[in-house]
């Protein structure tokens, strides 16, 4: 039997293209169908991812919007900026302040004695760096025999980063070691204490030679000389004096900071304070345009163009028009909560115009910011109005609900403190016997506090030493707890309480050396009293306090206000408002969560296209199927051809053999 090797050669048929042909024949019209579906998915995905690229593109552009204060800024010139510049935050009160710069303040300086070479030996012990300003804590640092050099002692100032800055100038007399204030004005002035190793730390040899006592005398204490005096800052406002430890003065005019550039004594300036109208008309106009641009992408998405005759992806999808119709639902309300003459935005001048876009009438928006301008930022952002004046708006939740909510407070906010009233200072000499002591400041362990050995001129000046002390020990410093020492001449004794308020505040001594009783300090827990949470209800329901800080619950919940003073009882309402912004961002929110429609519809498409995938891998199983059929459909005929082929030379053959076959002449 004839066999063939390879498939047209018994038939001279081209049986692989026909085979070809007939399964791309077969095959064509199907993945025509699967790559046109597909592409029109992908195309579908691209327009929801541009979708939701849109809708958070807007929602960053409210996160200014969503902050009151961002409406409620102002603006200050100075009409003489050689003598002073100024810069607003918060709300100060518009006007006119005549402002004259009478002295410029002035940082601590103290010069040491000379010495023969910077590497010359100081001496060994530690350096206690005081402050005018009693409430500032001591620094001390220690200075070891690595450090026992004038630049060893500079070196190991400056790395304790203690608020001094220590230099060495060589000049005509030797080296001197120059201590600065970092900080300027008299709060600043220093004063520096020595535990010298030789025993002595007040003469004029080892260590103590950089002793500065300015209450002392030179060579007993008074070491070092006064290279520039500490001097405070000094304006007239208005015909006011106001003193300052620095050349920026903020707290003269609330929300104002001056910043002093020269002292000119006769030369008045003028300062003035004015709403900021150009930075909230922007604030307004950004949110126009970005809301405005997010509309035009959802048109090229889901619109038609005429011009052209193309529709956009998405049009007919109910998707963006269920987007559209929720944005312009918050859009077109009125803001819950609101009084006065502007509750919505087209009170404003925003209205949305035929083609779905916002239009902004600049001269009603002008008017509405000149009689109303701390007001626009409330229909806008998430806040709350109190009516008493120590009662504030913090903070809120999404689960906080718009209202107005009585305010009642049944316990104020209270420090931890601690007075021995059965305790009093008998002696204001501070030696070995009563110089140390520990303690707890909220809950926080002191390490050994060592006070300036010393005869105290007042139990004020103790009262300073004590702050100042116990507000530098490492352990309080580096917790962040620190308290306020006060003396009581009447009953001669000292106060301790907390900065800190709250049921986490209090003072508790754990430790006083043997005769600290001598200046009033004792161990006696009876004289702790720890400090208090605010209590009481907003809105008729208890709320959880902590420190000066109140938190609704119920329709309030969340809703955070603080609550300073010690009045008790009714403290008024808060009025709580949801503003435009804060309510568009909190309905982004839930169109871009993992869980939001959106994302549902990306996921069916994406699962539609790799379901397109299997359908690909089945028909190409389908099609090899086929194929490998044809072949052997053409594979058979091939050979059969082949066999009729060679039948058909036999016979030729042999007819051709026969008498007669042959043609004659």
């Amino acid at each position: 039997m004839t066999t063939i090797s390879a498939a047209g050669i018994g038939s001279g048929l081209d049986v692989s293209g026909l085979v070809d042909s007939l399964v791309r024949a077969e095959g064509e019209p199907a993945l025509n169908r699967l790559d046109s579906r597909e592409a029109k998915l992908q195309a579908q995905l691209s327009a929801f991812g541009s979708t939701k690229s849109a809708l958070s593109s807007f929602k960053s552009s409210l996160a200014g919007l969503t902050d009151v204060a961002n409406f409620q800024q102002r603006t200050v010139s100075s009409s003489n900026t050689e003598l002073f510049t100024a810069s607003a935050s918060g709300k100060p009160a518009s006007g006119a302040y005549e402002v004259e710069v009478l002295a410029l303040a002035q940082a601590h300086k103290l010069t040491s004695t000379p010495f023969d070479e910077a590497s010359s030996a100081v001496g060994t012990g530690t350096l206690t760096f005081q402050f005018g300003d009693p409430t500032k804590p001591a620094k001390t640092v220690t200075i070891g025999d690595a450090d026992n050099s004038l630049t060893g002692v500079r070196d190991a100032v400056n790395a304790a980063n203690v608020g001094v800055r220590a230099s060495i100038v060589n000049g005509d007399n030797g080296y001197q070691l120059i201590f600065s204030a970092e900080e300027s004005g008299t709060d600043n002035a220093l004063r520096i204490s020595v535990v010298d190793s030789d025993g002595d730390n007040t003469n004029m040899s080892g260590l103590s030679r950089l002793a500065y006592d300015p209450d002392a005398l030179a060579g007993a204490g008074k070491n070092m000389t006064e290279a520039a005096e500490a001097k405070d800052s000094q304006i007239k406002i208005d015909g006011i004096t106001v003193t300052s430890a620095t050349n920026t003065i903020s707290d003269a005019i609330a929300g104002v900071t001056l910043s002093l550039a020269k002292a000119e004594v006769g030369t008045k300036a003028t300062l003035t304070v004015a709403q900021d109208k150009g930075s909230a008309t922007a604030a307004v106009e950004g949110f126009v345009e970005a809301y405005n641009s997010m509309i035009g992408t959802f048109d090229q998405l889901a619109g038609y163009d005429a011009e052209s005759q193309q529709a956009g992806i998405l049009i007919g999808d109910s998707s963006i028009r269920s987007i559209t119709s929720q944005l312009r639902g918050v859009l077109g309300n009125t803001v819950e909560g609101l009084d006065g003459p502007y509750r919505a935005l087209a009170d404003l001048g925003i209205k949305t115009q035929a083609d779905g876009t916002l239009a902004l009438d600049s001269a009603k928006l002008s008017a509405a910011l000149e009689s109303h301008f701390d007001d626009i930022g409330r229909l806008f952002a998430a806040t709350g109005a109190a009516t008493d004046s120590l009662v504030s708006y913090t903070s809120s939740t999404s689960a906080t609900q718009v209202g107005n909510y009585a305010v009642n407070i049944t316990q104020a906010a209270t420090q931890g403190s601690y007075v021995d009233t059965a305790s009093a200072v008998s002696s204001l000499v501070v030696d070995g016997s009563n110089n140390t002591f520990a303690l707890k400041v909220d809950g926080v362990s002191s390490g050994t506090i060592t006070l300036t050995e010393k005869t105290y001129a007042s139990g004020a000046e103790l009262a300073a030493e004590l702050q100042s002390r116990i507000n530098g020990d490492s352990a309080l410093r580096g917790a962040g707890v620190s308290l306020l020492v006060g003396y009581d001449a009447v009953n001669n004794r000292f106060s301790f309480t907390s900065e800190k308020y709250g049921s986490e505040s209090g003072v508790e001594f754990v430790s006083v050396a043997a005769a600290g009783a001598d200046i009033g300090l004792t161990v006696n827990g009876a004289a702790s009293t720890a400090g208090q949470d605010v209590a009481g209800t907003i809105g008729g329901l208890a709320a959880t306090g902590s420190g000066q800080y109140l938190t609704g619950t119920g329709a309030a919940q969340g809703l955070k206000i603080l609550v300073q003073g010690d009045t008790t009882g009714d403290r008024g309402a808060i009025s709580f408002t949801r503003g435009v912004a804060d309510q568009l961002n909190t309905l982004l929110d839930g169109m871009l969560a993992s869980d939001s429609f959106l994302n549902a519809r990306t996921d069916g498409l994406q699962s539609q296209i790799t379901g397109i995938g299997e359908e690909r891998e089945t028909l190409a199983t389908r099609l090899e199927a086929l194929e490998a059929r044809y072949m052997k459909q053409f594979t058979a005929l091939d050979v059969l051809i082949a066999q009729m082929n060679s039948t058909s030379e036999y016979l030729t053959g042999q007819l051709a053999a026969l008498p007669g076959a042959s043609s004659g002449g």
